[in-house]
Formats: structure tokens, C-alpha cells, sequence
């Protein structure tokens, strides 16, 4: 396996790439500590046209001008002042797109995943949800703007074969109005993984 290359995440469409991302595996760093986890549920956003992302429409101020820039980049940022939810920027510069990470199935380092995370064992809540799988994963704030390519944070490929998706409307976002309709948030069939959110 290598590094999916910042050239994958900044092809021109969004929702494909959100739908690409689900099967690849997600992977931190942490002072030496590896975790892993499979993404199992993303969620698209579109900068240009889509109500529901924070750099609509073009929208470019301190918070958002990490979506002006090239793929391939995260986007952390804390939802409700607790939650810290990682984001992928992608497409090129100057085109504000990015995928929400929701879901993941656990690889590698559960143990550091479960003290993360305070919990006893390995089941759903661990890493089904964008704030907890944050939590297990070791992500926060601190990590908005690092490169995908680095040793921190990357994802890989591991030719886990994906055949179909489940395609239905985002979570949270009824204040877009009629874009809180589209069928952007991607789950794997039969994951026991994806958060729980209806």
C-alpha cells in the first residue's frame, strides 16, 4: 500500500470523490502511535452551489480559506464546541469543495482508539459518528491546513473492493433549504460502522 497521492483529491467533483473515499483507509500518527480505521460513511459539500457548505457561495474569509486551496488538505474544525470533525479538502485551488469523514471501521490501535475515547471495548460508538471517530483517531483543531501526504495524518489504498454505495441526504444541514435534500452522504451496505444518525 502508498499514500493516495494529492492529485486524488483534487479531481473536479466532489461528490465523486466522497464516493471514492469510502474503502480507503484512514491513518494518524501520534507521537509514535498508529491508528487505523476504514472509512465506512462520507458526507459531499460544494462551495460553489450547495447551501450547506461554510464556503458557500465562494464564501472566502480566516475560516474558510481552506477551501481555496489545493486538495488534499484537512479541515478540522469544532462543531457545538466539542466535536472536532475532519474534513478533506478537494478539487483545485480556488474551487472550495470538501468531504466529511463520518464513519470509520477500526483497523489498527484499538487499544489507543478505546482510552481515546474512554471505553472499555471495541463496539459501534467507538468510531460510527465525525466527532468520535475525531476522538479515536486522534484528530483535533490543531491538525486544520495539514497536507494528506504527510506523517501524521494520510490514507491509503489497500484494493478493498467497494460494489455499491448507499446514497441519501446529509446529516444536519436543514438550513440549506432545498440542498439539504441531495443524496450526498455515502454509506458501505452492512457496515456496522456508520453513525448511527437516520
Amino acid at each position: 500500500m502508498s499514500k493516495l497521492p494529492l492529485a486524488f483529491y483534487r479531481q473536479a467533483d466532489v461528490v465523486q470523490v466522497a464516493r471514492q473515499l469510502v474503502g480507503k483507509v484512514l491513518y494518524t500518527q501520534v507521537d509514535g502511535a498508529l491508528t487505523a480505521g476504514r472509512i465506512v460513511e462520507t458526507e459531499a459539500y460544494n462551495g460553489t452551489t450547495d447551501r450547506a457548505c461554510h464556503a458557500y457561495p465562494r464564501k472566502r474569509t480566516p475560516r474558510t480559506d481552506i477551501f481555496f486551496q489545493p486538495g488534499g488538505l484537512a479541515y478540522v474544525y469544532l462543531c457545538y464546541g466539542i466535536h472536532h470533525l475532519f474534513n478533506i479538502v478537494t478539487n483545485t485551488a480556488d474551487e472550495p469543495d470538501a468531504v466529511l469523514i463520518r464513519g470509520l471501521e477500526p483497523l489498527a490501535g484499538t487499544d489507543l482508539m478505546l482510552a481515546r475515547r474512554n471505553m472499555q471495548k471495541v463496539e459501534r460508538r467507538l468510531t460510527a459518528g465525525p466527532g468520535t471517530l475525531s476522538q479515536a483517531m486522534g484528530i483535533s483543531t490543531a491538525w486544520n491546513g495539514l497536507a494528506l501526504d504527510g506523517d501524521t495524518i494520510w490514507l491509503e489504498d489497500d484494493g478493498f473492493q467497494v460494489s455499491d454505495l448507499i446514497a441519501s441526504p446529509r446529516v444536519g444541514v436543514d438550513y440549506a433549504g432545498e440542498d439539504a435534500k441531495l443524496p450526498w452522504r455515502f454509506r458501505l451496505p452492512g457496515s456496522t460502522w456508520v453513525s448511527p444518525a437516520k
